[in-house]
């Protein structure tokens, strides 16, 4: 089966994605292992004031998020999602937890496609679950 569409957008600039065709062939392979089929996926890298906009008209939260993914597909069909990543809290994340840039922005973008896999953070035992699937994406992607 060929790789499905990957496609990375900036509405601010982030010029600190590295070795992009990596991370599309990449994704695709999560997507692969998880067993979930994907069409296309955007990634829409924004600021803060975005994706709180996002968080606040189709989510009803009045809170910062650093990412928002949408399954725009019907169940049943293969993903075709949108990922919002908002650079202001990548940034911040990564001052707070002490990693770089690049590999909270690295994880923040696996968290995502997660969420489109199917995978849950609303419980602690579904948080620790995804959680360990991130660790296991990103180490293995760093590795």
């Amino acid at each position: 089966m060929p790789a499905s569409q990957v496609n990375f957008h900036w509405l601010i600039p982030v010029s600190t994605l590295k070795r992009r065709a990596r991370l599309k062939s990449w994704l695709n392979k999560i997507f692969r292992t998880e067993k979930t089929r994907l069409f296309t996926l955007d990634i829409i890298f924004c600021d803060d004031n975005y994706l709180l906009k996002i968080n606040k008209e189709y989510l009803k939260k009045q809170y910062y998020t650093d990412t928002i993914s949408f399954s725009l597909s019907k169940p049943g069909e293969p993903i075709v999602g949108e990922i919002y990543i908002s650079y202001d809290r990548i940034r911040e994340n990564a001052r707070i937890f002490k990693t770089t840039y690049q590999r909270e922005l690295l994880r923040v973008i696996f968290h995502s496609a997660l969420h489109l896999c199917g995978y849950s953070d609303k419980t602690a035992s579904a948080k620790k679950r995804m959680s360990a699937r991130e660790d296991y994406w990103l180490s293995r992607y760093l590795g």
